[in-house]
C-alpha cells in the first residue's frame, strides 16, 4: 500500500511573461470518510502539522457539550470559532459576543496580540480561543491554563478527532501552534480523512459545524480570501479551511470525500493554485467557478501568473 499511495507531486510554477521564475512542489491526497486513499499526487503519508485546518475539529468540544445552547450562541459564533479571520469588524465583534455571553473577560484570551493590532480579539485564532474558554467556563475548568496539553479541554479535543481516525490519543505527537494552542503531526491522508468525515453528514455535531462554516463563509477567512471565496461560490457544496505552512483542506459536503494539499515550502500561492486545479479536475467546482478563482488567485500580477503541472493519480 505504501508504494501505491505515491505518485508524482504537482509542480506549481510562477511564470513571468511566460518564463519560469520560481517553482513549488505540492502534494495532495483524496480520502473517503473510512480513511481509504482514493487518489494522490506525491506522498499520501507525508507527515506534517495540520495547523489551523484542525479548527473545525477543535470546535467539536463546543457542539458536543451543549455549549451553544447554554450561552445562547448561534451558528455565526460557531463559524468564527472555526476561523482564521482577517480581524475585520464582523470578526472581532463575533468573537467578543462569545466571551460576553459566557461572561469571560477579553484578557482571558491567551492568543497573542498581533504586532500591528491592539487586542487579542484581532488575532486570527481568537474565535477558536473564545470557543475553548466557553467550554472551560461551562465545565468549571481552569481558564488560566486552557492551552496546556494536559488540560481537560485539550484532552477532550484530542479524544474527539482521535476517535474519528480510530487511533489512540496518545499516539499523536502534539506541539504548540503559533497561537499557543496544541496542534498535531499527522500524515496528510489523515487530514483528508478528517475532512471527508466532516463533510459526510455522519456526525450531527460536525454537520452543524459544516452548516455554520458554509452558511457564514465571510466569518471563516475574510473579504477576498480563499476559503471565503470558495465557499461563497460553491454555495454549501464544499467546506474549506486553510492552515499555515501550505496546508489546505476541503471536504465535499454530503459525499464523504476530503482533499488535503501540502505545499512543501509552505507557500500560500502554490496551495491555492493546486487546489483550483484539482477541484476543477475532480469536478468539484464548475468551469465558471474555476475561472473566477483562477483570475483571483493564479493571475497574481500584471506580468506574472501561476501554472500547475500534474494531476491526481487514482489508487
Amino acid at each position: 500500500m505504501a508504494q501505491r499511495t505515491k505518485s508524482p507531486a504537482l509542480t506549481v510554477s510562477l511564470l513571468r511573461e511566460g518564463i519560469i521564475e520560481s517553482v513549488h512542489q505540492v502534494q495532495a491526497v483524496v480520502c473517503d470518510s473510512r480513511g481509504r486513499v482514493l487518489s494522490v499526487a506525491g506522498d499520501a503519508e507525508h507527515p506534517t502539522f495540520i495547523r489551523s485546518a484542525l479548527k473545525p475539529f477543535q470546535a467539536i468540544a463546543v457542539t458536543s457539550n451543549g455549549i451553544l445552547e447554554r450561552y445562547q450562541l448561534t451558528d455565526r459564533d460557531l463559524a468564527v470559532m472555526c476561523s482564521s479571520h482577517a480581524a475585520e469588524i464582523i470578526h472581532t465583534r463575533q468573537v467578543f459576543n462569545i466571551l460576553w455571553r459566557a461572561d469571560i473577560d477579553t484578557n482571558a484570551l491567551k492568543c497573542p496580540i498581533p504586532s500591528d493590532k491592539t487586542s487579542p480579539l484581532e488575532h486570527n485564532c481568537s474565535g477558536k480561543h473564545a470557543g475553548m474558554l466557553a467550554v472551560c467556563r461551562a465545565h468549571n475548568w481552569p481558564l488560566a491554563n486552557y492551552l496546556e496539553r494536559n488540560h481537560p479541554l485539550q484532552k477532550l479535543i484530542l479524544s474527539k478527532f482521535a476517535e474519528i481516525l480510530k487511533m489512540p490519543p496518545d499516539e499523536f505527537i502534539g506541539v504548540h501552534d503559533d497561537c499557543g494552542a496544541p496542534v498535531y503531526l499527522m500524515p496528510i491522508s489523515q487530514m483528508a480523512t478528517l475532512y471527508a468525515y466532516l463533510a459526510s453528514g455522519e456526525s450531527l455535531d460536525l454537520e452543524r459545524i459544516v452548516r455554520a462554516m458554509t452558511h457564514h463563509p465571510e466569518l471563516i477567512a475574510g473579504t477576498g480570501r480563499f476559503d471565503t471565496q470558495l465557499m461563497q461560490l460553491t454555495q454549501g457544496e464544499l467546506v474549506s479551511k486553510a492552515g499555515a505552512e501550505g496546508i489546505q483542506c476541503i471536504g465535499r459536503v454530503g459525499e464523504g470525500m476530503g482533499l488535503t494539499i501540502k505545499s512543501n515550502d509552505g507557500s500560500k500561492r502554490a496551495k491555492y493554485a493546486a487546489a483550483i486545479q484539482l477541484l476543477h479536475q475532480m469536478g468539484w467546482i464548475t468551469p465558471a467557478v474555476s475561472e473566477i478563482l483562477t483570475e483571483q488567485f493564479l493571475s497574481i500580477g500584471s506580468y506574472t501568473r501561476l501554472d500547475v503541472a500534474g494531476e491526481l493519480a487514482m489508487v
